[in-house]
């Protein structure tokens, strides 16, 4: 399967199903009570971080996800049945996106984020049945579940990001000190996605990403970097690779250096330790002259490695793992922070009502629920409507500000006329 880390989705979540319109017939009882049933929830459309996954690739033929619809209520107050969900398996370190707004950041296996919530089912006219009310000719229809377009983005959840120039040396040492079996080649771009791999080393284990070779320009979307550069993000150490047999080491260096600064989030913040490269057979004193140079132009910690030899990993991974325990204590402590509580439920109970040139507009998460599931054919349901709208003070709030006989009350996606 092909590795993808950024596609467009659409999700929609079930139709609540239609509540029942029934009375109750008997033998010698021509018209009984009512018993039409509530109808069913719509299914919710739910992501999961699974671990088993690590691509979005299935998301480039599957582009429409759909949860099932609720059912309909029935005869003798039978409830209608429930859609079922759809949960959906991604990769951990995925990010759901609906514009610019995050609604989901998956980053442990396991972890779940309902997306799209299915819609209510509609009450049944049993439901409305009250000492002033014996025969209600009020059902409700089903709320819609919501419809969203999405983007998925893929963002790698490493200890350690590895960077630098095609052809520096990334793969070979992901390929030493890890479990990992990444492509290998004398060429630039062999790799084209980027790898894992779990290292051991002594008493600690941590992931390490390979990331395709950066040029310059790749935070402006040049040459395989710009895509790439987002796995960065999450990292919590850079490894910089540097070709010791480079002509300009010190321009190789700066030349990554800036498209970390230059990526949309500056990554030149994240603690970073330059590996400077393919360091056998070369003369100890060029080695160390070398070291020298790359030292005044970053201040960095510099390790000269040899993955092919195995000269200097341990120096480098011991301090590899020093910087990451550091941060993962660091973002322990941040998790551990309390954060405010908002109420939710009274966010959505509030509503808003604006006078334009067309009549008024009334919008409200919940009196605008009420409305999508209100049967428009029928006068009775229309009139439960104005009576919601009454004693949640809409229609105090509406006369105030000078609605007339006639004029029309937008509510969503429908029109009532004010009587």
């Amino acid at each position: 399967m092909s590795f993808a880390d950024k596609v467009e989705v659409e999700v929609k979540a079930g139709k609540g199903g239609d509540g029942k319109l029934s009375f109750l017939h008997e033998k010698f009882r021509a018209m009984g009570g009512p018993d039409g049933g509530d109808g069913g929830r719509g299914g919710s459309v739910i992501f999961e971080a699974n671990h088993n996954t690590d691509t979005l690739s299935r998301f480039k033929t599957t582009h429409k996800i759909e949860a099932e619809d609720g059912q309909g209520g029935g005869t003798n107050r039978k409830r209608g049945r429930s859609g079922q969900d759809v949960i959906v398996p991604v990769p951990p370190g995925t990010i759901v996106l609906e514009g610019d707004k995050v609604l989901a950041d998956l980053t442990t296996s396991g972890q779940q984020q309902v997306i799209a919530r299915g819609g209510r089912g509609g009450f049944g006219n049993a439901h409305f049945k009250a000492s002033a009310r014996q025969a209600p000719r009020v059902a409700e229809l089903g709320e819609q579940g919501e419809r969203l377009s999405l983007t998925l983005e893929l963002k790698l959840v490493a200890d350690v990001g590895l960077v630098g120039l095609p052809n520096a040396g990334k793969s070979t040492l992901l390929s030493v000190i890890s479990n990992a079996k990444p492509e290998i080649g004398d060429y630039p771009f062999t790799t084209l996605v980027p790898n894992l791999g779990i290292v051991d080393f002594e008493d600690s284990t941590f992931m390490v990403a390979d990331i395709p070779g950066l040029i310059e320009g790749a935070s402006e979307g040049k040459g395989l970097g710009d895509e790439f550069l987002r796995h960065i993000e999450r990292t919590a150490v850079v490894i910089h690779l540097i070709d010791a047999n480079g002509a300009d080491i010190v321009a190789d260096y700066q030349t990554i250096e800036n498209e970390l600064k230059e990526y949309q989030v500056d990554l030149t913040g994240k603690p970073q330790i330059i590996a400077l490269t393919k360091t056998d057979g070369m003369p100890e004193k060029d080695v160390k002259s070398k070291v020298v140079s790359l030292k005044k132009a970053s201040k960095r910690p510099i390790y000269a490695i040899s993955s092919v030899a195995h000269q200097g990993l341990d120096l480098m991974l011991r301090e590899v793992v020093t910087l990451v325990k550091q941060t993962r204590n660091e973002r322990q402590a941040a998790e551990a922070e309390v954060l405010p509580v908002i109420d939710i439920t009274t966010l959505r109970d509030g509503w808003t009502v604006e006078k334009t040139e067309d009549g008024f507009v009334v919008t409200g998460s919940r009196i605008e629920s009420f409305g999508h599931r209100t049967n428009w054919d029928n006068p009775d349901a229309v009139e439960r409507l104005r009576d919601i709208m009454r004693k949640q003070g809409i229609a105090k709030e509406l006369e105030k500000q000078g609605i007339e006989f006639g004029d029309i009350i937008k509510l969503g996606t429908n029109e009532l006329e004010w009587l």
